[in-house]
């Protein structure tokens, strides 16, 4: 029987080995991620052979639903011992953000075992990278006026290092404490951030801050996701500086992200403003993600 438990930093290297081996592209992918978001909806991990997999325990249907299997290819084995496991829980099976390739997969092998319900609030907004590097073109117009704004003030960018570590988080404490709110969510990505900073170099995280008189007023946070993707983890910026966002986007995307081919910058999560900011970077394609239900 598969036992579940709380992810911690001595994982990363059997994590980050099944990981590779997949090679996928969804945010889900990411020993740093699950890390440090355990604590939104409950998650636990399991290994069963070379497979790695990350569960949410507390779900709103109290039913726990589990990310796609990373790992080898042999993926009947994985699966049935997942079923056993929800079967003696009196469950169903719930697999979470299975693209098309994981569909392929799991038409192939369990041929009418399940149902498929598309989930758009998880599905990633991929971008190619040169596109947010040189946003080219008239579809980039407004974003290169937003950048033209920004650089009236006088700013500095630099890579986030061990040695400003504490004012980051000073910065993400304070744009928490200025928003007031104690929404779970919104408390659990506290956690989240100092989970990131705490073990930063560990998790192999690439950041950067833009300072206006020396003072952090943008901070980003990502990583190298899989062969050919880097992913946007986390961005927070002082919005009373006019195209602060449009600035530290493509001030990352040229120092972080030149030499891959895609940017990941995550889900919107169905919030209707996070949509529309992110639709309007122009993605290259949206990984659809899908909720499969096992009969």
């Amino acid at each position: 029987m598969l036992e579940f438990r709380e992810i911690n930093i001595t994982d990363k290297e059997r994590v980050t080995a099944a990981l590779q081996r997949s090679d996928f592209m969804g945010c889900e992918y990411s020993f740093a991620n699950n890390m440090a978001w355990r604590r939104l909806a409950g998650s636990k991990i399991a290994f069963y052979k070379d497979f790695y997999i990350c569960g949410a325990f507390d779900t709103d249907d109290d039913t726990p639903h589990f990310v796609f299997p990373a790992g080898s290819t042999d993926y009947v084995d994985v699966i049935a011992e997942l079923k056993r496991f929800t079967e003696h829980l009196g469950s169903p099976l719930v697999l979470t953000g299975v693209t098309e390739r994981g569909l392929g997969i799991l038409t192939e092998l369990f041929p009418g075992q399940f149902t498929v319900s598309p989930d758009r609030d998880s599905s990633d907004y991929i971008y190619y990278a040169s596109d947010l590097i040189a946003l080219p073109g008239r579809k980039y117009h407004a974003k290169r006026n937003h950048l033209a704004n920004f650089n009236k003030y006088s700013y500095s960018f630099e890579p986030i290092t061990d040695t400003i570590i504490d004012e980051c988080i000073l910065f993400c404490t304070d744009t928490y404490n200025g928003k007031q709110n104690n929404d779970h969510s919104f408390i659990v990505e506290q956690f989240a951030l100092n989970t990131y900073f705490n073990y930063f170099d560990e998790f192999g995280l690439s950041g950067a801050v833009i300072r206006n008189d020396e003072r952090i007023i943008a901070l980003t946070i990502g990583e190298k996701l899989n062969s050919e993707t880097f992913c946007v983890h986390i961005e927070k910026a002082d919005t009373s500086y006019s195209g602060i966002y449009a600035a530290i986007n493509n001030c990352f995307a040229k120092s972080a992200a030149a030499d891959f081919r895609y940017i990941n910058r995550e889900e919107d999560m169905g919030i209707e403003g996070l949509r529309k900011s992110k639709l309007s970077y122009h993605p290259a394609f949206l990984l659809m993600k899908n909720i499969v239900t096992f009969r």
